[in-house]
């Protein structure tokens, strides 16, 4: 399972109810889009709708919502509406807990009748009245989560994961692990791919490894749009893995650390040796992370990196 799927379903499964918070109309300068969403259960909450305090109204509310008695099927009410001054509209047909079409996760324990807790609309307007400086509205709804909507939320999660840029790390050293470690917290499938075993060791959980003789056969049979970065410890694995990139024309991104010499090097080889051409040699990004920055501390470089590449990613073309 993916992370942000695993991670869901473990904060499902240790929920004794939980409320989806969700933008459902985001207007001017919001600190979030239409479709952003968070989970929140009584002791904890799972993504965000931006922070400050439209974030903390929208807790407090979602909160009171489920400390609130639970009613029977046919003792529901319309939901209610309600915007930053208060309640203002609200009434409701009565209905039954449809049944779910998937498995809910295992400890999830918010299998609530689809009336008993009413809905909520907060319509809030991000300026001075909350404390906020956005000069937008937006328009948060709250609803409580059955075991049918954990299951869908779940499955979504699993797709917008498998569908996430992949980056292939090329090399587990220390700027492969500092990279390992940047890439973690960023919505990315990340493979760090290395030929010593030993190399892979202390790498982040949410990052997948492989271990292989043959690193370039990594790079074919990854998928379109993929960035790969580059950074062995062997100048001329770094050359045969860059060669293979460069002549796929999908890469969202090819990147290789290393310094302007390591660079006309791998050039005079790539266009004399390697049959590459100009127009590939054009692609390659060396040194990663740019050189604006002088100091070479893995942590820099790999900051500086996982930004570049994250905005390579983000401007792909569709």
């Amino acid at each position: 399972m993916s992370k942000t799927a695993r991670s869901l379903r473990a904060f499902l499964d240790t929920a004794s109810s939980a409320a989806l918070v969700e933008v459902a109309e985001a207007k001017g300068s919001t600190p979030r889009e239409k479709g952003a969403w968070m989970l929140v259960s009584p002791e904890r909450i799972f993504g965000t709708i931006g922070g400050g305090q439209l974030e903390f109204m929208a807790i407090d509310a979602a909160r009171a919502m489920l400390s609130a008695p639970v009613l029977s099927p046919l003792e529901g009410e319309m939901p209610a509406k309600r915007t930053a001054e208060g309640v203002t509209s609200g009434r409701s047909a009565q209905g039954a807990l449809s049944p779910a079409a998937t498995t809910p996760p295992d400890g999830f324990a918010a299998v609530l009748p689809l009336r008993g807790r009413e809905n909520l609309t907060l319509d809030i307007p991000l300026g001075p009245e909350i404390g906020q400086c956005c000069g937008g509205r937006v328009e948060v709804a709250i609803r409580p989560v059955d075991a049918a909507m954990a299951a869908d939320l779940v499955a979504s999660a699993e797709a917008s994961d498998a569908a996430l840029p992949q980056v292939l790390v090329f090399g587990g050293g220390h700027v492969g692990h500092a990279l390992a470690s940047a890439f973690a917290l960023l919505p990315l499938n990340v493979v760090v791919v290395e030929t010593r075993a030993d190399a892979l060791d202390g790498m982040p959980g949410e990052i997948d490894t492989r271990l292989t003789p043959v690193p370039e056969e990594m790079v074919r049979e990854a998928p379109g749009g993929s960035a790969y970065v580059v950074l062995t410890h062997d100048h001329a694995l770094d050359f045969l893995i860059v060669a293979e990139a460069l002549k796929r024309d999908d890469t969202g991104y090819v990147g290789m650390i290393g310094s302007k010499t390591k660079k006309a090097t791998f050039k005079s080889w790539f266009l004399k040796t390697a049959g590459g051409s100009e127009a590939q040699f054009a692609r390659l990004v060396c040194p990663i992370g740019g050189d604006a920055v002088k100091d070479k501390r893995p942590a820099v470089i790999a900051a500086l990196a996982a930004a570049e590449i994250m905005t390579a990613l983000a401007n792909r073309p569709a």
